[in-house]
């Protein structure tokens, strides 16, 4: 059985690892000399976008809470694919950090080609009763306040041809009653994108959104149950769950000039499960 740990988890901790693409991505110079910044860049999902973007020519900036170790290890993979790798820790729920993170990234860049809003908080309720206020919050603040803000941080320093994506979930069409403040989230991700995407066309800047379903990462042992963990991705056509490297050739491709016609988009990374 897979050990339980603390929100938001590590990937050291974890019995089974992810995947993240360590040994299996070859990039092709779709991204190079491109700057990105990826949120939640240090394990999971975020950590193997981080691993295909330096691998396809990009410079990457890693924020992160406060998961050093797991920080540590995808800055090294970054910088053997030849890349600088910059490191910034803090929490995203905060104004002043999210303006810190795009300060960083100009001040070591010089300019942001590509913004990848993948930081979130999750945990699961049985109940609404059980639903802090505070927790309500955070969770907003976290999964879509943060988008907001380092969106707004950014684009002084992005031109036409940028790209930034958003990553949503497989529970902004199918909300999961359980995950009921992300789930909430996730649905306006998803809005945020559509509307954000009109908004910033006649600037060259597309805006589209990935939506994952049940992708293997720390998040999972350390904010649902053990039964739950133990079924975690079993109730997917596909029959399993994801792994973070299967997930990450969506964000390549929204990210490269290939998708240059993409915008308004949320890509559905499911194992089957329909997104309508």
């Amino acid at each position: 059985m897979e050990p339980q740990q603390q929100p938001p988890g590590t990937t050291e901790a974890m019995r089974t690892k992810p995947d993240h693409g360590e040994e299996s991505y070859r990039g092709s110079g779709r991204l190079a000399g491109k700057k990105a910044v990826i949120t939640g860049g240090d394990s999971g999902i975020g950590r193997a976008v981080a691993i295909a973007y330096a691998r396809e020519g990009a410079d990457v900036l890693i924020a992160y809470l406060n998961e050093d170790a797991d920080a540590r290890d995808t800055a090294e993979l970054v910088e053997k694919a030849g890349r600088k790798a910059v490191l910034v820790a803090g929490d995203l729920a905060d104004r002043a950090h999210c303006e810190a993170v795009i300060d960083k990234a100009v001040q070591e860049f010089g300019e942001i080609d590509v913004l990848v809003n993948n930081a979130a908080y999750q945990m699961t309720h049985e109940t609404v009763e059980e639903v802090s206020d505070e927790e309500w919050t955070r969770t907003f603040d976290i999964n879509i306040t943060a988008m907001f803000r380092l969106v707004k941080a950014a684009l002084p320093h992005m031109g036409a041809g940028a790209s930034i994506i958003n990553t949503s979930s497989v529970n902004y069409d199918m909300p999961k009653p359980t995950l009921l403040p992300y789930a909430t989230t996730k649905g306006a991700i998803a809005n945020f994108t559509a509307g954000l995407a009109q908004m910033l066309g006649d600037r060259g800047i597309r805006v589209n959104a990935v939506a994952p379903g049940p992708i293997w990462t720390p998040l999972i042992p350390s904010t649902m149950p053990p039964d739950q963990v133990e079924e975690f991705g079993k109730n997917t056509p596909l029959g399993r769950a994801g792994q973070p490297k299967e997930v990450a050739p969506a964000y390549v491709l929204l990210a490269s000039d290939e998708a240059a016609y993409i915008s308004g988009a949320v890509v559905p990374v499911t194992g089957g499960k329909p997104i309508l």
